[in-house]
């Protein structure tokens, strides 16, 4: 059957904060950095702006079709074919994103921790764990969200705090030395992780209280674009203009935390607390891809679709990026206009014939 679960406002909060930000602050930094140098701070804030239009547009058209996800009333809006076409983008999109989010998290652990594990063990490991939790279906994973969202926060927390001694504030200088430019550039790659907000729209239809899904959406972007910020306002007080040298600048810093003997290799303890919102991110992504295909194939249950689309999913990572390094390269370069057709013009698209329906709808009424 398809899954009946309910969940409250902030458990989407959670589910939408970890599923955007788990991989995003250990390679953002580096990407953001690269184009906007000393003015990467400023680049969460531009591109928060794509976060909030998003959330928008995916809230509007829920009210419209608040039963339904994109994959579903695409064809109602377009027509059957047309939406078909694209669902199956949709399909496509997140299941390609979510191969790029475990190729990330494979070479990290690989590169970093396990050296001599062969990275398919790593990450059929971790798909066979996020498989299990999405036939739980979507209670299961907001409440091991809810579980997991203190720690990552108190962690982060206690990062920034043992990081003061090293910081140094005049990296951030001159603000804006080449203009706006670098910084509103370095905000439209950010915007790639604000734009997949969009995954409200499946979320939405199992809200307990719906009212409260633009509002609590709104409030995960703000808590998105203050964490970004803060991982690139720390890599830059730390390693100033060769920041975009690090593949993960954030775990980089980490290591420089050492109180004398007493506390050192905190990085194990960060990698341990960020693998586990990395399994929500990825778990949360190969739910969506699993009730959208479900969907748009108009099968009565999901679960039998759980664990063949994760041995797809463990395939099309392995085939997608040959390394990090790839990946920071799409991510940095292609991704974001990627970003902009799917979660930005298709959805604008789809209410300008939601109203222009109502229009024609409108003028056949009063023909009678």
């Amino acid at each position: 059957m398809m899954d009946k679960g309910k969940i409250s406002a902030i458990q989407l909060a959670f589910l939408l904060y970890l599923a955007i930000t788990s991989t995003a602050v250990l390679i953002a930094p580096a990407i953001t950095g690269g184009v906007a140098e000393q003015d990467m701070w400023l680049a969460p804030i531009w591109g928060s702006i794509a976060g909030f239009l998003t959330v928008f547009i995916a809230y509007r058209l829920h009210t419209i079709y608040p039963k339904q996800t994109i994959i579903q009333y695409s064809e109602k809006v377009i027509g059957r074919i047309p939406g078909k076409l694209i669902g199956l983008l949709f399909l496509v999109y997140y299941l390609h994103l979510n191969a790029l989010s475990l190729r990330e998290y494979g070479d990290f652990v690989v590169g970093n921790f396990l050296p001599e594990t062969p990275i398919f063990v790593v990450l059929g490991t971790m798909v066979f764990v996020c498989a299990a939790a999405v036939r739980g279906g979507i209670e299961v994973l907001s409440r091991t969200a809810t579980i997991f969202i203190p720690l990552i926060f108190a962690l982060f927390l206690f990062i920034a705090i043992m990081l003061v001694p090293d910081l140094e504030p005049q990296h951030m200088l001159p603000i804006m030395g080449n203009g706006i430019g670098p910084s509103l550039t370095g905000g439209f790659l950010a915007s790639s992780w604000f734009m997949q907000f969009f995954l409200l729209s499946f979320f939405l239809p199992s809200l307990g209280n719906q009212q409260k899904g633009l509002k609590w959406g709104m409030f995960s972007v703000i808590v998105t674009m203050i964490t970004f910020f803060l991982a690139n306002l720390l890599s830059l007080f730390i390693f100033g203009d060769i920041t975009s040298t690090f593949n993960y600048p954030v775990m980089s810093a980490v290591r420089y935390i050492s109180m004398a003997d007493f506390l050192q290799h905190v990085e194990a303890i960060v990698m341990a607390i960020w693998v586990t919102g990395t399994f929500v991110k990825i778990a949360v992504f190969h739910y969506v891809l699993v009730i959208g295909t479900a969907q748009w194939l108009k099968l009565s249950d999901y679960r039998q679709l759980v664990f063949p689309l994760g041995f797809l999913l463990v395939i099309m990572t392995i085939w997608s990026a040959p390394n990090l390094q790839k990946v920071a390269h799409v991510l940095g370069t292609t991704w974001p206009f990627y970003d902009v057709l799917v979660h930005v013009l298709i959805p604008i698209l789809l209410l300008v014939g939601v109203w222009l329906r109502g229009k024609a709808a409108g003028k056949n009424t009063r023909k009678k």
